[in-house]
């Protein structure tokens, strides 16, 4: 049998634990449906390029 790893100290463990102790858990994250599309979103996130613009003023 293999002899168990010796655990190490870490503060940041310590200092949530003793926060969890005192105030609780923290409640689950729910995610909410996103109101825009993947698509749409996606969009708003990138921005049209010059070359685009040009291409759809030739298509109409």
């Amino acid at each position: 049998m293999t002899k168990a790893k010796k655990q190490v100290f870490s503060v940041t463990k310590a200092v949530k634990a003793n926060a969890r102790d005192r105030v609780g858990t923290p409640p689950p994250h729910v995610i909410l449906p996103d109101e825009k599309s993947k698509a749409e979103h996606r969009a708003s996130k990138h921005k049209v390029t010059l070359q685009k613009l040009l291409q759809r003023e030739d298509e109409r």
